[in-house]
């Protein structure tokens, strides 16, 4: 087994990277997401909403840029073109939304899909004795489930 210079299997790490980078293309497509809700939503709830999308994808920018300093922390290259992202993204495309509902109802969406992938790389992490990855992931993934609450509680629906 050949460690980095950070102590961890460069196999592992490899692979870990790998899954990084679906994650970071999956953060990438839900960031433009929210930006395009921030731009477009209409309606009485503008206001509240449009300063709320901000919050959310100012948060989603930092997330992305972590998760590729994270990749380059493990020796990989982290995906960096919309060709690339749109190659393996699984989180919704959302264009045109300007209704509430539907704004929302794409964050959970998203959010969930988000939380299915990084849910399996804090498993990989944890086995590749990476608590770097798991600590990044673990604290992604309470902060998400929260908002994943909020966006349901919004939409008067049970989690």
């Amino acid at each position: 087994m050949k460690i980095n210079s950070i102590g961890l299997d460069i196999k592992k790490s490899e692979e870990l990277g790998k899954e990084l980078n679906t994650l970071l293309a999956n953060f990438q497509t839900y960031y433009q997401n929210l930006r395009g809700i921030h731009w477009n939503i209409k309606g009485k709830r503008f206001f509240d909403l449009h300063v709320k999308f901000e919050e959310l994808y100012t948060d989603a920018n930092m997330k992305v840029d972590m998760i590729a300093e994270r990749i380059l922390t493990l020796g990989v290259v982290p995906e960096h073109t919309f060709e690339d992202y749109i190659k393996i993204s699984k989180v919704p495309v959302g264009k045109n939304i300007t209704r509430d509902e539907e704004a929302i109802r794409l964050i959970v969406d998203s959010l969930s899909q988000l939380l299915v992938i990084e849910r399996g790389i804090l498993d990989a992490s944890d086995e590749a004795g990476d608590e770097g990855t798991n600590s990044m992931m673990s604290d992604f993934i309470s902060e998400q489930e929260k908002t994943v609450w909020m966006m349901k509680a919004w939409l008067a629906e049970d989690i």
